[in-house]
């Protein structure tokens, strides 16, 4: 009976003492283990995928770099230098073209996709993520969505609408490694659908564009460089990733902006097509005169090296040389010149005497007479 009482007694200490802990330290418990779920979701969420590890790419664009110019392209598909993009238009197998690759890694969640900005621009905070949902929904995309997962078939894949990408690169000066790069940022893919109504503005059978939604370049790395393509009509054989094909800069297109200070468009300040093709080829004639300016600069010589010294009296030593030399061979010229022009006005001047003589007494010819 002793032993029951005992018991009785210490579980019910037991429960006081756990009832007499202070408010504040179960607050502390509960926010400390919110805090280490949050800090398990994010490791989770910057845990890399497997394509990421089986397919590492290279490394990311320094934030520190001391020079770097951002330029927007428009890559037309339809051209030969981008045709490995948009060829196949429709899946064959294995076979797919890039916006077909890209849309389902998008539809299956594993890449990011964000709204397209009103100039042509991207923005990658998280407050312009774009959903699945939202961007079918938007752009009349059919889709079927069991068990909280969307799924789009095969053939209601646009693919053969996106005709045109947008491009974002970054040619930058690494001053840790001193080179020079160009570097794919990030991709917009754009659906170009003729337009059924006449307007004013636009004419019957004419493509409206409508971008569809950014993603960062690094993010479909990993995928992109085991996505093989024939980058060539001569040789069939696919031994290009198109990972490569971005970073070898492979691909062509136009400019149709840059990072600017008013963040103009080439359209807002060029009128017309001449004057927006002349700002295009200022613009490429810049990044190659930047990047040959850092490879080309004349190296200043000390002036108190002694061997860049005595070179340098060396070549004006023979410079004075050839100087003189140059001066007395025509010197010479003008002596030997001055002596025939007198030779010659002496024998015009001795001409009319002969010829009066001759013409004075008569001419006598002696002829020797034979024996």
């Amino acid at each position: 009976m002793k032993r029951i009482l005992i018991i009785f007694t210490a579980v019910l200490m037991a429960g006081i003492t756990a009832n007499a802990q202070p408010a504040r330290r179960r607050t502390t418990t509960t926010s400390t283990n919110r805090n280490a779920a949050a800090q398990r979701q994010a490791a989770a969420e910057k845990k890399p995928d497997r394509a990421s590890i089986m397919f590492p790419t290279s490394a990311e664009m320094p934030e520190d770099v001391v020079w770097r110019r951002d330029i927007y392209r428009q890559l037309d598909l339809l051209k030969d230098a981008n045709a490995p993009l948009y060829y196949p238009v429709e899946p064959r197998g294995k076979d797919q073209n890039l916006f077909t690759f890209i849309f389902r890694l998008f539809v299956s969640g594993r890449i990011k996709g964000y709204k397209p900005g009103d100039d042509g621009g991207e923005s990658f905070d998280e407050k312009d993520r774009l959903e699945v949902k939202d961007l079918l929904t938007d752009q009349r995309i059919y889709f079927e969505e069991e068990g909280g997962k969307i799924t789009v078939p095969e053939s209601d894949i646009p693919s053969s609408f996106v005709k045109r990408f947008y491009l974002k690169e970054s040619s930058y000066f690494d001053q840790r490694s001193a080179t020079y790069k160009t570097r794919v940022v990030a991709l917009c893919p754009v659906l170009m659908e003729e337009s059924e109504f006449e307007s004013i503005d636009d004419e019957p059978g004419t493509a409206q564009s409508r971008p569809l939604f950014w993603v960062k370049y690094d993010d479909i790395s990993s995928y992109l460089s085991r996505m093989p393509v024939m980058a060539s009509n001569f040789n069939n054989v696919t031994n290009m990733t198109v990972d490569d094909y971005f970073t070898l800069n492979r691909y062509e297109g136009k400019i149709y902006k840059t990072n600017n200070l008013q963040g103009r468009l080439l359209s807002d300040y060029a009128k017309n097509d001449t004057a927006m093709a002349a700002e295009q080829k200022r613009i490429e004639q810049q990044l190659v005169d930047f990047e040959e300016h850092i490879w080309h600069t004349p190296v200043p010589v000390d002036s108190l090296d002694s061997v860049s010294v005595a070179e340098k009296t060396d070549k004006a030593d023979k410079k004075v040389a050839r100087a003189s030399r140059r001066s007395e061979s025509t010197s010479d010229d003008k002596k030997s010149t001055g002596r025939r022009g007198a030779s010659a006005a002496s024998k015009r001047n001795k001409a009319p005497s002969s010829s009066s003589s001759s013409s004075s007494a008569p001419r006598v010819s002696a002829r020797r007479q034979r024996r």
